[in-house]
This record gives C-alpha cells, sequence and structure tokens, in this order.
C-alpha cells in the first residue's frame, strides 16, 4: 500500500498540479490531504476542486476553518486573505452547483482521520490539538509538550502545518529529510511526520514537497519528495490580486 500525504496547498494550483502529476508516476492507492488548501493564494476553488477530485481522504486545516468561520489569531495579512477567499469561493468560478459543492466540502471535513492497521493518526496541526497546534523542530527542547504528544500517539502521526518537513521521534530528536536521505524507516519507536507543504514551502527549498507512506511486505517507510513547478506563474497570479500582499509571491521564490 503507498499513501501520498499532501498538505498546505494554500491555494497554489501550479504546484498541486505538478504534485498530483508526480504523485500519479508513483503508482500510489490513495491520498490523503492534510489541510490548507485555500489561504494565501491565488486559486482556492480550482484547488479545491482537486482535492475533491483526487483525495480520498482529508483533513481540516486552519485556514480551511478560518473560511469557515471567524478566524481567530490571524495577523492582518493572512486575515486580508481569508476574506479574499470567501469572496471567490461565494462568486465561483462555476455554477451554483459547483460553488455549493466546495462549500460543503470544506463544512465537513473532520478535525482528524485514524487508520487503524497503520496505527496512524492523520491531522493538520498537532496530536493535542488537530487543527491549529503548531509543533516545530525547536520544541524537541520542550520535554513536557513533546510528552503530550506522544501520550496521543498510538503508533505514528502524520501532519502539516508548519511547512517544515521532518520526522519528530519519541527519543527526542528532529530528522529533516536531507538527513535520512529522504527516507525514513517506520519502526517501532513512535514518531510524528509532518509532510511540508505543497504550496508554500517554508524550509528554504521552493519546491513543492509531499510525503508517500509505504506499507509493503512489512517494511514501512516514508519518502519525502520535491518537486519543481512553475513559482513565478504563481507569483504573478498573487501579485495581480489586490488583497493579496505581494509578500505572499515573494516568499514562494526563497521557500521561506
Amino acid at each position: 500500500m503507498k499513501t501520498a500525504l499532501i498538505s498546505d496547498i494554500h491555494a497554489n494550483l501550479e504546484a498541486l498540479r505538478e504534485v498530483l502529476a508526480d504523485i500519479a508516476d508513483q503508482q500510489v492507492d490513495e491520498i490523503y490531504c492534510l489541510g490548507d488548501i485555500i489561504g494565501y493564494g491565488p486559486n482556492p476553488c480550482e484547488c479545491l476542486d482537486e482535492v475533491i477530485d483526487h483525495c480520498q481522504v482529508t483533513v481540516l486545516g486552519n485556514h480551511d476553518q478560518a473560511a469557515l468561520f471567524d478566524p481567530d489569531g490571524f495577523n492582518p495579512l493572512a486575515l486580508t486573505a481569508v476574506y479574499w477567499t470567501r469572496d471567490q469561493l461565494d462568486h465561483g468560478p462555476g455554477t451554483p452547483d459547483e460553488i455549493h459543492r466546495r462549500w460543503d466540502f470544506l463544512g465537513e471535513l473532520p478535525r482528524m482521520h485514524r487508520n487503524s492497521a497503520l496505527g496512524a493518526l492523520f491531522v493538520h496541526g498537532s496530536p493535542r490539538e488537530p487543527t491549529n497546534e503548531y509543533i516545530f523542530p525547536e520544541d524537541i527542547y520542550n520535554q513536557r509538550k513533546m510528552e503530550a504528544f506522544f501520550e496521543r500517539i498510538e503508533r505514528y502521526c502524520f501532519q502539516g502545518h508548519t511547512h517544515i518537513p521532518g520526522v519528530f521521534t519519541e527519543s527526542g530528536e528532529f530528522i529533516a529529510p536531507d538527513e535520512c536521505d529522504y527516507v525514513f524507516p517506520l519502526g517501532a519507536e513512535k514518531v510524528m511526520v509532518n509532510v511540508g507543504s505543497v504550496g508554500q514551502p517554508r524550509d528554504t527549498d521552493w519546491r513543492a514537497c509531499y510525503a508517500i507512506v509505504i506499507d509493503e511486505s512489512g517494511d514501512r517507510r516514508v519518502e519525502f519528495r520535491r518537486v519543481e513547478y512553475p513559482v513565478e506563474e504563481t507569483v504573478r497570479k498573487i501579485y495581480a490580486v489586490t488583497e493579496l500582499d505581494n509578500m505572499l509571491g515573494d516568499r514562494l521564490r526563497s521557500g521561506r
């Protein structure tokens, strides 16, 4: 079984389409989306359509939630993008049925998903607070916080939210993808895996990031993948929207 895990698309259609094409080449069995389909980027409706059509499981991200309810804790730049995104979802593109389908999809998203056979939990944020809580690499030095996370995990947890890919081990390490040659074996030790961001990486690598969980004949591992996409096309679209700050385009070039 191969399961592709994508997260934090942030309405970046160019990145999402390249990632979906790469996933198709890997011959995966299913695709899970770990939230934040929308927010920040220029194509929220189109990205929702792609996720609806291609993902077998999707969980709620904080930007998805913000489109549905009053945003909590968003900075002014993000808040302006949320309101613009809501307007886009309200007015199309597409038929009234397509517009309703997108809103219905967002409104029915669960906060978490469990795979009992794998012993895995899938969330956007953390095992403790599935939608909004961040787990940063430096949190490995906060032993009490990390213990609280791992107490809630049967074996594995897969998440997004920080846009920084890597593996947190119960023994207190954070292992970035390049430190494990982009492949990490899933054994008996509990781990939390951040799958990175499709549409807005923040680990200084501008390429889209996602992960594949492979569970075949007792061999379990997670593989991180980086995918180039026409970033300047996304930047151009962001620049053309007054409500989206140019910084949201600029950061895509540097992966910050």
